[in-house]
């Protein structure tokens, strides 16, 4: 096994229908790709075709659900085909990050636990910007402490989202909801008990997440999303340093293939055990992972 993903999206036909919009503003703006909702929605994939592509990368990936109906309006990918997709292929996946849109209040609470006590997922994932809610709102604080009381970890997106950029308004996306500093501090100061980790390089904000994991110990960082070639040099130097045992590695598959991220972080400057410790040790400490 050459790396644990801990951060890779579904790429199948009821994923691709809960954000059509976002992926074709993507395409045009990331590859100047111009698609109807209709042509992206056929660029779906089985998931029998993303084991395969995990099975081929020599990769074991947790894959991310998504819920972000009361501020989008788009309808959620359920945490039901998730853990499906999970179970069908254990050859390629080793768990699952469900979702649930915080807005939902009692509701959420409720699907949080049926996700991880029924469904058998690991943890939850959340997308502030996508769902217009601060961590350290305190209404969604039984949220929190249901997390807590589960015992599992739950990951927040963190700095610039690809959702939206490079349109008039951001698809109506707002980017003050993933600042890790107050937001993320504050939750982690008033959960100690919570194991939080923030997803993606945190552009620009990657100095405020060092902080932010150099001074809690119950944060954590994954690198989904990135190339490390647009790392900065200091986060680098951290990465090298005080950082090497707090940050995992993560694709955001599809958006990023394995094979272009390993021929990067090659050639990243990154010392071979420190890129040993990204890629697997850390991920198995972190996620209490049995493999």
């Amino acid at each position: 096994m050459k790396a644990i993903d801990v951060h890779a999206h579904l790429a199948t036909g009821e994923a691709m229908q809960s954000l059509l919009r976002y992926n074709r503003a993507a395409l045009e703006y990331y590859q100047g790709i111009k698609l109807t909702e209709e042509q992206v929605a056929e660029m779906a994939l089985t998931s029998d075709q993303m084991a395969t592509a995990f099975v081929a990368a020599d990769v074991k990936g947790i894959l991310v659900g998504w819920d972000a109906e009361a501020n989008t309006g788009h309808e959620r990918t359920s945490n039901d085909h998730l853990a499906r997709v999970v179970r069908d292929h254990p050859e390629a996946f080793l768990g699952g990050f469900a979702s649930v849109d915080p807005w939902k209040g009692k509701m959420a609470v409720r699907e949080a636990e049926r996700a991880i006590r029924e469904l058998g997922l690991m943890g939850l994932k959340f997308q502030g910007a996508a769902q217009a809610f601060y961590p350290n709102d305190r209404r969604f604080y039984p949220l929190w402490e249901k997390c807590v009381e589960l015992g599992v970890p739950v990951q927040f997106h963190t700095g610039t989202t690809g959702l939206g950029a490079g349109t008039p308004g951001g698809l109506g996306i707002h980017l003050k909801y993933t600042r890790p500093i107050p937001y993320l501090d504050d939750l982690a100061a008033d959960f100690p008990e919570l194991t939080i980790i923030g997803c993606h390089y945190s552009w620009p904000w990657q100095d405020e997440m060092v902080a932010l994991l150099l001074h809690k110990s119950n944060v954590f960082m994954e690198l989904s999303g990135w190339s490390p070639k647009y790392f900065s040099e200091s986060f680098k130097r951290e990465l090298n340093g005080r950082l090497q045992d707090r940050v995992m590695f993560g694709s955001d598959y599809p958006v990023l293939q394995h094979e272009r991220l390993f021929r990067d972080y090659e050639k990243s400057g990154l010392k071979p055990e420190v890129l040993e410790k990204i890629f697997i040790h850390n991920a198995k400490r972190i996620l209490k992972l049995d493999i």
